[in-house]
């Protein structure tokens, strides 16, 4: 799904006016039902709505939901901010359309605010997606008088005061939405971590903006869904055998570290590859072979880190590396040897990723088109560098992965995947219980299965990513957040690919 910018959400209004031959009226009512309709399979009509518009197009948009709801015996209370002379042509028609039941209430200072308290529902249509200045004055007052009321509040698609895709300035007020409805697509802002306490949990609702536009507008940003993922799951042939699905490598695990080699071992097995090898610290050798019998077990000459590469290195389809290495000299010495000999693909997580980090030469050697790193945000500071704020990050991953020809799943709430041609995709599943020790391991294990099988980069990470957080939304419904463990998400793969499979 495609994440368009505020002015190409603005053309693809107009191209749906003038493709339907309707105007803005008919789109804006449009908007409202969708609006309504999802807000009443949440909230109960004996909840009080108070609804607070500004003078443009999204407080038209709250008046033409303040009517609807009316006429559905919700009890409703309209609030104007500032002066409607200078409000949109569509809001004041949309004024006009109020009934006599839901007479606006003006509000020209604070002292006109009314009291709320928390069973109250708010319905935020101050300002859209086109805002371009910080809130402040009378609008601020505002805002800080519902974030600070209790009420739950609901944004009309983005919250009042938020910029929809560059960094919002930090003096301007901000709503704290408990809920944000964006109309026919996310907005960039909904998936960068700051934002999280004034998005809250976001919807999206379809109002028939023109499919031809969107499928032709140009795109850096996408949101990763159920239906894209299903698309790339590829099925297994009958008469296929092991080595249909690949032979994986995995260099990982240092002395008291091997749980690190035992999740990702299991996460790559339980992620359909066909044959796996492990290359480990001698120390490692007697745990492997417990613990992952299904895996093949080489043995490093050293006891207690890895300090060589294991012979032959150009059998194997795919190459992860990474997770409890450990970051000795002769193991910056192997990976350099790695980089410069091999022609498969490699999947780089943790302190391979810092390894290489540390060394301009290193990064020289990164093979084109050839790599994925799955860094956390501390690993991705190290390699790409510290960013001012989260939009600079996003475009200083798209930076690099141009630069090197390399692929990023920079790990995360929303997972963002950037690729050598500048795209950006967000995952969409996952939650706060992966926040534990392990399960950046147990990433690496899939995505060096899938590139293993013979996916694409670019699809090994956006199905990498995906099951993933889908084995963790599983493990949650059976264990919660707070009791979650790595191992819990290697234990929920074979269902998540299941559901992706039978869906």
């Amino acid at each position: 799904m495609k994440i368009l910018s505020a002015a190409q959400t603005h053309d693809a209004d107009a191209a749906t006016l003038q493709y339907e031959e309707i105007d803005s009226l008919e789109l804006m009512e449009r908007a409202a039902k969708a609006f309504v309709c999802w807000f009443e399979n949440k909230f109960m009509p004996q909840q009080y709505v108070y609804i607070f518009c500004g003078p443009g197009n999204n407080g038209g948009d709250g008046l033409a939901v303040a009517r609807l709801l009316s006429q559905r015996q919700h009890h409703v209370k309209v609030f104007i901010v500032g002066d409607s002379a200078n409000a949109s042509p569509d809001h004041k028609v949309n004024l006009q359309r109020l009934p006599e039941a839901v007479a606006p209430h003006y509000i020209h200072s604070s002292a006109d605010l009314p009291a709320l308290h928390t069973k109250h529902c708010v319905i935020d249509a101050l300002f859209g997606t086109g805002l371009n200045r910080p809130v402040s004055g009378l609008f601020a007052e505002v805002i800080q008088h519902l974030n600070n009321s209790g009420a739950c509040i609901t944004a009309i698609d983005i919250p009042s005061g938020l910029y929809t895709d560059s960094q919002t300035p930090e003096e301007g007020a901000i709503m704290r939405a408990n809920y944000t409805i964006s109309f026919e697509l996310p907005k960039l802002a909904f998936f960068l971590p700051q934002h999280e306490p004034y998005v809250g949990e976001w919807h999206t609702v379809p109002i028939g903006l023109s499919p031809a536009f969107i499928a032709e507008a140009s795109a850096n940003y996408y949101c990763i869904t159920s239906d894209d993922v299903k698309q790339l799951l590829k099925p297994r042939a009958k008469f296929s055998h092991k080595g249909s699905y690949g032979h994986a490598l995995l260099m990982c695990g240092g002395y008291g570290k091997m749980g690190a080699a035992v999740l990702a071992a299991r996460a790559c097995l339980r992620s359909g590859v066909g044959l796996l090898t492990m290359h480990v610290p001698t120390s490692g050798y007697s745990i492997l072979q417990t613990a992952v019998p299904e895996a093949m077990t080489l043995t490093d000459k050293h006891k207690l880190f890895i300090s060589e590469l294991p012979e032959d290195t150009e059998k194997y389809t795919a190459i992860g590396m990474g997770p409890g290495m450990g970051k000795e000299k002769v193991t910056k010495t192997a990976i350099g040897q790695l980089l410069a000999t091999s022609t498969h693909p490699m999947v780089i997580d943790a302190d391979a990723i810092n390894i290489i980090a540390s060394s301009d030469r290193l990064k020289a050697q990164l093979p084109k088109n050839k790599v994925i790193f799955t860094p956390h945000p501390k690993e991705f500071e190290r390699l790409v560098g510290k960013s001012k704020n989260h939009y600079d990050r996003l475009e200083d991953m798209r930076e690099f992965c141009r630069e090197y020809s390399c692929y990023i799943a920079l790990k995360g709430a929303n997972t963002a995947i950037g690729t050598p041609e500048g795209k950006v995709y967000f995952n969409t599943t996952g939650n706060a219980g992966m926040a534990t020790g392990g399960t950046g391991d147990v990433l690496t294990g899939v995505i060096s299965a899938l590139v293993a099988q013979g996916y694409a980069l670019e699809e090994a990470c956006i199905l990498g990513v995906f099951v993933h957080g889908l084995a963790g939304d599983l493990a949650l419904q059976k264990v919660g957040a707070i009791g979650m463990v790595a191992s819990d998400l290697v234990d929920h793969l074979p269902q998540a690919f299941m559901m992706l499979a039978t869906s």
